[in-house]
């Protein structure tokens, strides 16, 4: 019971962290969240853990669904982040790493060199596609998995090295090993216990009972739930479908869709405060409200602009102004393109409540960008 009020108390408080500021939003964030969710429900005590310690018995066996779980929440990060590069931005411009890339010069050996050329730009964007579409059936196939491995750790501590993604790397790399066989965790499981000079053959841990095979009270609940869980996860990320316009320019539905890292997006939006009846108005200083980063998050997300424009309704509001009007004047520019205006400058944002209906008020991209 101690693993699982402790993976509790971890997903609640990452989550909670995680949405104190929705413009700290990070795909790998959610991954985190989501998979400490998915062991709740997992018996990942069931082995080497304080709970085989304390409770004096372990068992060598658990239902093949108990891994087989995670092993498919990665696939489905991998591959739907594959999916994702399926678009003519990401492999016909190589948008947005010959922004990136180029920028990497003070990398030793390789930043004033390969950084600067455009095809390995190119190179770059299409072996990333590659990669996340194919590395699942790689380490699914048992002759393939080792190489698979060796693919992940390159792929991920050379994207630790080209970008601030956090720890994210080394969950993918730890994760990975998850595909593997019980043998392999057995041998890994030993290693650690001989670098342990505690864990002996007189110590308590060997006078631990081992149980054949672990039986889960409520599987059949326990399964449908998961069921439900990954048809979620499943569909999600298409949700963007039922929304008109360019999902990179209106980001209706770009959420929670493992569109990792494929844009490259910059705004500047005002916001004037206007007396209706009068025609009084005056121009906000976003800093008097924001930080640096929230203002730089805030000028491209239609979602963040209109919960601002409508914080600013209220403030001012409850500062005594009346018959307020919220209007924001924004330009953004998407992945190298000229910057355009994003928001209907006519149109008051105070209150229009956010909802998941379209935001008639986002203007529209003039260009297209092709694929899923």
């Amino acid at each position: 019971y101690k693993y699982r009020i402790s993976i509790i108390l971890l997903f609640l408080s990452f989550t909670y962290a995680e949405l104190m500021d929705k413009t700290t939003y990070l795909n790998h964030y959610y991954f985190i969240s989501i998979l400490s969710f998915l062991m709740c429900f997992l018996p990942l005590n069931s082995n080497f853990s304080l709970d085989n310690v304390i409770n004096q018995k372990t068992y060598s066996k658990v239902p093949s669904w108990t891994i087989d779980s995670i092993k498919f929440l990665l696939c489905i990060v991998y591959f739907y982040a594959g999916l994702a590069k399926l678009n003519s931005d990401w492999l016909v411009e190589a948008m947005p790493l010959k922004i990136w890339l180029p920028s990497k010069f003070d990398l030793p050996l390789i930043g004033e060199n390969l950084m600067q050329y455009e095809w390995v730009h190119y190179f770059m964007s299409w072996a990333g596609m590659f990669y996340d579409l194919f590395i699942p059936f790689l380490l699914l196939y048992k002759p393939t998995r080792i190489f698979a491995f060796l693919l992940v750790i390159f792929f991920h501590v050379f994207t630790k090295v080209l970008f601030p993604i956090g720890m994210f790397p080394f969950i993918m790399i730890v994760g990975a090993l998850i595909f593997f066989d019980h043998k392999v965790h057995s041998r890994l499981i030993t290693f650690l216990k001989n670098l342990f000079t505690t864990l002996k053959k007189s110590s308590y841990v060997t006078r631990i009972k081992n149980i054949e095979t672990l039986k889960i009270t409520n599987q059949k609940l326990v399964t449908q739930f998961l069921c439900v869980f990954f048809i979620f996860q499943l569909l999600i990320p298409f949700r963007y479908v039922v929304y008109p316009g360019e999902l990179f320019w209106n980001e209706q539905g770009y959420r929670f869709s493992w569109r990792v890292m494929l844009k490259e997006t910059v705004g500047y939006t005002t916001f004037k405060i206007v007396d209706k009846k009068s025609g009084k108005y005056f121009y906000i200083n976003n800093e008097d409200f924001l930080t640096p980063f929230q203002e730089k998050q805030m000028s491209f997300q239609p979602d963040f602009i209109l919960e601002y424009a409508n914080y600013l309704g209220d403030y001012y509001k409850n500062k005594g102004h009346q018959n307020i009007q919220v209007f924001a004047d924004s330009f953004v520019a998407l992945n190298g393109r000229r910057s355009q205006r994003f928001v209907d400058k006519d149109f008051n944002l105070y209150g229009v409540k956010e909802s998941f209906k379209n935001k008639k008020w986002i203007l529209p991209l003039n260009d297209e960008i092709k694929g899923i």
